[in-house]
């Protein structure tokens, strides 16, 4: 008798226990329950856009605001197809470690990257209609992105859902189409839930049609919302350091650059070329993501560029040390890292700001190519380039016949020719050629030809 009841104590203590374990710690309900009769402040901010840079800046400044504020919730709007795996998780990090309550009200879609920051959130609300899943990682083209991005990602749900006490096999099958979960989803499929079956499975806690049902199903009677309102200067930035514009910019900056070295003197390239980097490093460098060396790599990319073409024969060393510097300059400057530290840093985030980087500069250099063809190869931009021909029966000639009288004088070498520089012949100074090797300054030398508009010398 003792031993059944022995037995029937230790079943009634594990399933108490497993009750226990399987409930997920609801921040939201011990909050309201504290003070029960209490007007709540939510802050609310929307995600209504492909998930990038300027939303991640969105969101951590929403954090922010709403903690200066004494909020109690945080009331995410969010209708999304997704976006950048690196923003997403840099976003769903900031909800999981948010210490005020996140809500997230899915107002029609939250899909790939928008179905990873709902499940990091501390409640899920969705509209009739609305989905959540399908965070399958895809390349621009919209292909499936090789298996160490979808194992990243697969990583990254169930880890997130685990934080939640949500099912981390069905977060995965949002990913993988090779998971196969009885009376979920098939072996093959990738997993989208409606607002009706997300709920069945945990992964909703209401259906609501606005964000007042939200927060009266979440179990708030009095509340005040306040909503994010963003100040011009921050929705300026948000365009900026947009991928798209981010790319554009860097177009620009190369264009110029190219047309600047085409023509002689400083022009309306170069105000080009220094206005877009301007506008590119500025938003970056404010935010706290360039930092001071990596603008300085980009500076000094440039000026070996400019050594390597107006002051170096050919394009050697310094040209593709140049360009190496301006691409790691420019793309480390969308990333951020502590100095040279990339410690935490995706792989991801660096791969595509230098994928950025070379598809502008590859776009940019074709372009450029194909408009200075055009510009100074069609009569319709005529006037800006030079078309007279200067023929010899007219009196043209680019021999100064001077110089046809030098053969077989001597002189003095006022530089060191190695092998041109600079000689002395009668108290004038001519650009010369040393034939063989290299001749020292205050050497005699004598003019042995003159050819291709050149003095030759040899050390006497």
């Amino acid at each position: 008798m003792k031993r059944k009841n022995l037995l029937f104590l230790i079943t009634i203590f594990l399933v108490l226990s497993f009750s226990i374990l399987g409930q997920r710690h609801d921040r939201v309900s011990e909050a309201i329950e504290k003070i029960p009769d209490k007007e709540f402040l939510v802050y609310k901010f929307p995600i209504r856009e492909n998930i990038a840079p300027p939303v991640v800046r969105t969101a951590e400044k929403a954090l922010e605001e709403a903690d200066s504020l004494g909020a109690d919730f945080i009331l995410i709007h969010m209708d999304t197809y997704g976006g950048m795996v690196d923003a997403a998780d840099r976003l769903r990090t900031m909800v999981i470690q948010s210490p005020i309550p996140v809500i997230v009200f899915i107002d029609i879609n939250a899909a790939s990257a928008g179905a990873l920051i709902s499940i990091a959130a501390d409640r899920i609300y969705m509209r009739p209609g609305a989905n959540i899943g399908a965070a399958t990682v895809v390349d621009q083209t919209g292909e499936e992105a090789p298996d160490k991005y979808q194992s990243y990602m697969r990583s990254m749900m169930r880890s997130t859902a685990e934080a939640k006490n949500r099912d981390p096999n069905i977060a995965q099958a949002m990913v993988d189409p090779f998971i196969e979960i009885e009376g979920v989803i098939e072996a093959g499929k990738v997993l989208t839930f409606t607002a009706s079956e997300a709920m069945r499975w945990g992964f909703c806690e209401g259906i609501a049609e606005n964000t007042e049902e939200v927060l009266k199903h979440a179990g708030m009677e009095k509340f005040t919302i306040i909503e994010q309102r963003l100040a011009f200067i921050d929705r300026f930035i948000n365009f900026l350091i947009s991928p798209l514009v981010s790319g554009i910019l860097i177009m620009l900056i190369l264009g110029g650059l190219y047309f600047e070295f085409q023509t002689p003197g400083v022009g309306f390239p170069l105000l080009v070329s220094v206005t877009a980097a301007i506008l590119y490093f500025a938003p970056l460098y404010v935010e706290g993501i360039a930092q001071h060396w990596e603008i300085a790599l980009f500076i000094v990319g440039i000026i070996l560029i400019g050594v390597e073409i107006f002051a170096l024969p050919g394009f050697g060393v310094a040209g593709v040390l140049g360009i190496l510097m301006m691409i790691v300059g420019l793309a480390l400057a969308m990333v951020e890292v502590d100095g040279l530290d990339f410690t935490g840093v995706p792989a991801r985030e660096i791969l595509t700001a230098f994928l950025i980087v070379i598809i502008a500069f590859f776009v940019s250099l074709t372009t450029s190519f194909y408009i200075s063809q055009k510009l100074f190869s069609t009569s319709r931009f005529g006037e800006l380039a030079l078309d007279t021909v200067q023929e010899t029966k007219s009196g043209y000639s680019s021999v100064n016949p001077v110089m046809t009288t030098l053969t077989g004088q001597t002189g003095i070498a006022t530089t060191m020719l190695r092998p041109s520089g600079k000689i002395e012949i009668d108290d004038e100074i001519y650009d010369a050629t040393a034939l063989t090797g290299f001749i020292d300054k205050c050497d005699k030398v004598k003019v042995v030809k003159y050819e291709t508009s050149q003095v030759f010398v040899v050390k006497v």
